[in-house]
């Protein structure tokens, strides 16, 4: 319940303060939605299967939103941001759509 209230109360506060993001930020938006989907998406799969912590939850989402900004920052250092985000969204997008067929074979059993 008090993640509800968190995320409503943070919706509310985003459309009525309408924050801008750093343009020397923009390039790694997408990409940390992208690693906190993931982490969403596997933490509602692990509630399904009655497997889920929330320190495990936290952890994944913070991991996987650093890890992958991280990649992306390296890439823009060597050159090669674009093929690196890429390959990120990628990777993320997989597990994501592996976590929704395992949400999907568990719901309808099959």
């Amino acid at each position: 319940m008090i993640a509800v209230i968190g995320l409503l109360l943070g919706v509310a506060v985003g459309i009525f303060l309408e924050p801008t993001v750093p343009p020397f930020l923009q390039p790694y938006l997408p990409i940390a939605i992208v690693a906190a989907l993931d982490a969403l998406f596997g933490g509602f799969r692990a509630v399904i299967e009655g497997i889920f912590d929330d320190r495990v939850f936290v952890v994944s989402l913070v991991f996987n939103v650093v890890v992958a900004a991280l990649v992306v920052f390296l890439g823009d250092q060597l050159g090669v941001g674009a093929q690196l985000s890429t390959g990120v969204v990628v990777v993320l997008g997989i597990r994501i759509f592996s976590n929704a067929a395992a949400i999907r074979r568990h719901l309808l059993g099959s």
